[in-house]
């Protein structure tokens, strides 16, 4: 008989007394319309303190006494980066992210042969599983590294579930260069958001099409589904394999931590891109 692994990531919360934490609060509208802006990553760099603001643009987050002299970073695809001292954060505070552009690099038109290839992991078997149970992930981001060494032009990307007691789940995907470990950037320009129907839950697998996002990548790249929307009391587990690293980040401009301690287990996503032949 076959041995069956569970990977629960567990939410391990350090219980504190609220009179031993600052709570701040706030909103964080468009500069120029005055509009709320949804699912802002708001967290301090590195320190694994962070949130994701709600669809009405509000955040709030509590704060130990000893970081409050640290600095909160927002950011958002498609808007500039802002840091705001922690103590300057007071009552309903007003956050205001200026929108960004992005350049358009020059064209260059070659003759170049690309090849169909699929990245990443494709079983279904439910003998291993990666997944959350018990507590609401929201903010938490995983992905699958994908190493890559050619110029990749992405088209899709498939999820194998597992199981989940979800009706429906909400992502944002984002894409990352990977070439520098435990280092990403993401390359996005536009925000990618999934919507997984209980049909879809049901039949174990969702595809994301990216074909009209044009989204090229050369070298090593991660692709991972960030929990933006609450889920609380449901259970979500991809289907896995041990081979490739899975990565994770618990919070909002949190560091990267791979999955598994004695072998890398990797989360049931992959990727069909054009890559280019090289000669």
């Amino acid at each position: 008989m076959k041995s069956k692994l569970i990977i629960c990531i567990a939410f391990v919360l350090a219980f504190n007394l609220l009179h031993g934490q600052n709570k701040i609060a706030g909103s964080i509208l468009d500069r120029e319309s005055s509009l709320p802006i949804a699912y802002v990553n708001i967290g301090i760099v590195g320190k694994n303190v962070g949130t994701v603001s709600g669809r009405d643009g509000k955040f709030n987050l509590l704060i130990e006494p000893q970081l409050m002299n640290d600095s909160l970073l927002f950011s958002c695809i498609g808007f500039e980066s802002l840091f705001v001292k922690i103590s300057d954060i007071t009552g309903n505070y007003m956050i205001h992210l200026k929108e960004k552009s992005y350049p358009i690099s020059e064209v260059v038109v070659k003759p170049r042969r690309f090849s169909e290839q699929v990245f990443g992991i494709t079983t279904v078997s439910e003998r291993f599983s990666v997944g959350f149970g018990g507590r609401d992930p929201n903010g938490y981001e995983i992905g699958l590294l994908m190493k890559n060494k050619k110029r990749a032009v992405l088209k899709n990307v498939t999820v194998n579930i597992c199981k989940s007691t979800a009706d429906s789940l909400f992502f944002r995907l984002n894409v990352y260069d990977a070439k520098k470990k435990n280092n990403f950037k993401n390359i996005l320009t536009e925000q990618i958001y999934v919507r997984v129907s209980k049909e879809e839950i049901l039949e174990g697998r969702f595809k994301v099409n990216l074909e009209e996002k044009n989204i090229t990548i050369d070298g090593d790249f991660l692709v991972s589904l960030e929990y933006v929307m609450p889920f609380p009391n449901s259970t979500f587990f991809f289907c896995a394999d041990r081979k490739l690293e899975t990565y994770l980040r618990t919070v909002s401009q949190g560091y990267w931590v791979t999955v598994g301690t004695q072998y890398p287990v990797g989360i049931s996503l992959s990727v069909v891109a054009d890559v280019e032949n090289k000669k």
